[in-house]
């Protein structure tokens, strides 16, 4: 895991320094609110429905126990709701919501995020996080965002190079870069450096994949043009192989011709993605001309050297861990005994949460943050604080926030699965559910944002409780279930296998369902957006739409096929007549 220099933490500090300094202007007056409004969105602080929202940068979700400590005395000691006032009319909505505060929120981002922190006391935050080596800067704003990767980085036994040194390098390239700070839109990179692609690299403006040619030389393939939003647009390949030490001039290249002729009269149309699919070639053909403007005649001063990727490549060795003598062979037999001899769900656990190792004796585990009564992807106080002691005991001190909302240890022994499978069931975050309906990616919706047009987190618990039986939720097997309040999708609901998108209808509250979306992984296949099965349902005919959905693939399904290969095999038509009979069910009894 990256350990910030002296001149990180200091560079940090200073930030929050300023950040408290520009605050005190603005109480007393001195700083007007369209002044002080972009500096606190480059720190991280929007202003939401209720209250301030703080994104919490983590760069490519790694985390060590220390920080989450912090972030669990942020959410205990400022993320107040009673700071706030949260009536029925400010909400806007038909009742006033039940709103969960002291947490912290796993965004799909790999960032963490606050909902109740007042302003006035975000200075305080700020100076939290920088002792710990965090803050929030290009969470927000049009910029270079958060880069993201695989939660299992370094670790995958699919990986064909680790992609963390260089997601680290890219960081400190593209933070606070003069020339992007001010691009037509945000601007979001994600890479992976396994065959399986778990990073949705295709859905970003810019998707890295690490990769060997013929001649087993390192280098990337680059996507351009990803996106989801309004026109979700799978990222076109413009490079199959682009050597990896030429991959910050080629970025440099990509953001520069972004920055010259992206959209600015248009924040609907200024995303990268809309640029690529207007100018198709000619896009790719002004990245190369810039490219080698670049290399030609700027000298190619960004070119990574093998002694800086040496350098930044020793941060990220696997830790030294004290294993007993046992080999793998009999750890696993021990442990697969005691499944047998303890309960059916420590085995499910085993099948669902851990995943293999690049070595022998590790395993990866998934902390599910996913379960009813819990806004999917919320980590209370307590929960932040007990997920820090599982990483400390657990997992040398490291987690990872992963793109479905959960939180991962990548160090864990073999012969500790048990005695951590016991810890986290007594916190209540051992649910074998991660990769089944109920592991749900949602936004938090018309709760929080003020951008959104409808809620998403009652439909979450509404399904959360309807699935409640593991027995059934394995028999149903992997869903990717995805939830947007508005057709930004912050819930990723265009790759979901089943997407739902809340809309407006003159002032009430509707959904979208669409089915067979896709973020390219290994169960989902190539990368597509679903499609929409029909009009729009009432937020109550929801949850029986769901069921009507996996009651039709339990009826078509051949052998141990998943729902979506039981979808595209035949076809969405018996999936939209069953979800269109709840519509006509529902008209009958009202009428």
């Amino acid at each position: 895991m990256y350990q910030y220099s002296d001149f990180d933490r200091q560079f940090v500090q200073l930030r929050a320094d300023q950040y408290r300094d520009q605050l005190t202007r603005w109480q007393a007056g001195t700083l007007g609110d369209d002044e002080f409004k972009p500096l606190r969105l480059q720190n991280g602080w929007y202003v939401q429905r209720f209250a301030p929202m703080l994104r919490v940068a983590v760069p490519y979700g790694e985390i060590n126990s220390a920080q989450l400590k912090v972030l669990a005395k942020i959410a205990r000691d400022f993320d107040h709701k009673e700071d706030h006032d949260v009536s029925q009319a400010n909400a806007g909505l038909s009742e006033v919501p039940t709103l969960p505060d002291r947490c912290g929120h796993f965004t799909t981002r790999q960032n963490v995020q606050y909902n109740w922190i007042p302003l006035s006391r975000s200075a305080d935050v700020m100076d939290l996080l920088a002792s710990v080596g965090m803050h929030g800067i290009q969470t927000s704003g049009n910029c270079i965002r958060n880069i993201t990767t695989d939660a299992l980085a370094g670790i995958a036994v699919d990986e064909v190079a680790d992609p963390r040194p260089f997601a680290e390098i890219m960081r400190q390239w593209s933070t606070l870069h003069p020339e992007f700070a001010f691009l037509p839109r945000k601007f979001k990179v994600a890479i992976t450096g396994a065959r399986e692609d778990r990073a949705a690299t295709a859905w970003h403006d810019v998707g890295l994949r690490l990769l060997r040619n013929v001649d087993g030389e390192l280098g990337f393939q680059v996507r351009v043009g990803g996106g989801m939003g309004r026109t979700p647009i799978i990222g076109s390949v413009i490079r199959e192989f682009l050597p990896w030490n030429q991959i910050l001039n080629y970025l440099e290249a990509v953001v520069r011709a972004y920055n010259r002729f992206g959209r600015r009269d248009n924040m609907y149309k200024a995303r990268i993605k809309i640029l690529v699919k207007a100018e198709g070639q000619a896009f790719t053909d002004q990245v190369e001309a810039e490219y080698r403007d670049i290399i030609e005649k700027d000298g190619a001063p960004h070119t990574i050297s093998q002694a800086e990727l040496d350098r930044v490549s020793a941060f990220f060795v696997p830790p030294q861990l004290k294993c007993d003598r046992k080999s793998a062979d009999a750890k696993i037999a021990h442990i697969l005994k005691a499944a047998a001899e303890d309960d059916m769900e420590f085995s499910r656990w085993l099948t669902q949460n851990v995943k293999p190792h690049q070595n022998p004796d590790l395993r990866a585990v998934t902390l599910s943050f996913k379960r009813f009564g819990q806004a999917p992807g919320d980590a209370t106080a307590d929960q932040l604080d007990r997920a820090a002691d599982l990483a400390e005991r657990f997992s040398a001190g490291e987690a990872r926030v992963t793109h479905e909302q959960n939180l991962l240890l990548p160090w864990v022994r073999c012969d500790q699965l048990p005695e951590l499978w016991r810890e986290a069931r007594r916190l209540g975050l051992a649910k074998p559910n991660i990769g089944l309906l109920t592991d749900m990616i949602a936004c938090p919706g018309g709760d929080f944002c003020d951008l959104a047009n409808a809620r998403s987190l009652p439909l979450a618990q509404a399904i959360l409780g309807r699935y409640k039986d593991l027995d059934e939720l394995h028999d149903l097997g992997e869903i990717d279930l995805h939830i947007s309040g508005c057709i930004n999708s912050c819930g990723h609901h265009h790759s979901g296998h089943i997407g739902i998108l809340g809309v407006d209808k003159d002032g009430q509250e509707w959904y979208q369902v669409t089915l067979g979306g896709s973020d390219g992984t290994r169960l989902s296949g190539e990368p597509a957006p679903g499609k929409v099965i029909g009009p729009s349902f009432a937020a109550s005919e929801v949850p029986d739409v769901i069921e009507a959905l996996l009651d039709t693939y339990r009826a078509q399904r051949t052998g141990g096929e998943t729902f979506v290969a039981t979808l595209r095999r035949t076809g969405a038509d018996p999936f939209k007549s069953a979800a269109n009979a709840v519509r006509t069910s529902t008209a009958r009894a009202t009428a």
